[in-house]
C-alpha cells in the first residue's frame, strides 16, 4: 500500500528543496523525521510537515503501522514563478524571478522478506556461467579466422 501526498506552491526554489529531499530519499519514516528535524533549511521544516501529514494519513485512513513505512519516492518539481521588477537608474528595470516548488511524497510499506529475496536474485544474475560466452573470447576467435584465410 502506498500513500501519496503533495505540497504545491512552496515559496522555496526547487534547487534548494532538492538538496533536502536527497537527504531523506529511501529512508525509513523514523530516520527521515530525525534528519529533517535537525536540518537547518527553510524547506526542511515544510518537508517535515508533509511527512508527518503522510504518516497520519497512512495510520488513520489505511490502518498502516508507522514502523513499517519508508519513503518510496520523493519528487521536487518546479511550480509557477512570481515575476517582479527591480527599478534601476535611467529608467531601466531588472527582472526578479521568485521560484516556487511542488513536492510529491510517496510512502510505502517495508517487507523484510522481499528485501532478502531481492538480494538473492541480484547476486545470481550478476555471475557469468561460462567464460566462453564472454564477448572478448568470441572476438579473438574471429580475428584468428580472418588471419588464416588471408
Amino acid at each position: 500500500m502506498e500513500v501519496k501526498v503533495k505540497l504545491n506552491n512552496l515559496r522555496v526554489a526547487p534547487r534548494k528543496s532538492r538538496l533536502v529531499a536527497d537527504l531523506v530519499r529511501g529512508k525509513t519514516l523514523f530516520e527521515a523525521r530525525t534528519i529533517l528535524s535537525f536540518t537547518t533549511n527553510k524547506s526542511a521544516r515544510n518537508l517535515l510537515k508533509l511527512l508527518n501529514s503522510a504518516a497520519a494519513s497512512a495510520k488513520n485512513d489505511f490502518k498502516i503501522d508507522e514502523n513499517t513505512l519508508s519513503i518510496a519516492k520523493i519528487c521536487v518539481d518546479e511550480g509557477p514563478k512570481l515575476k517582479r521588477w527591480h527599478p534601476m537608474s535611467r529608467g531601466r528595470a531588472y527582472p526578479i524571478i521568485k521560484r516556487t516548488s511542488n513536492i510529491t511524497l510517496v510512502l510505502g510499506e517495508i517487507n523484510k522478506t522481499e528485501k532478502k529475496a531481492g538480494k538473492k536474485i541480484l547476486n545470481s544474475k550478476s555471475k557469468i556461467k561460462n567464460k566462453s560466452q564472454s564477448p572478448k573470447t568470441n572476438l579473438k576467435k574471429s580475428r584468428r579466422v580472418l588471419k588464416t584465410k588471408n
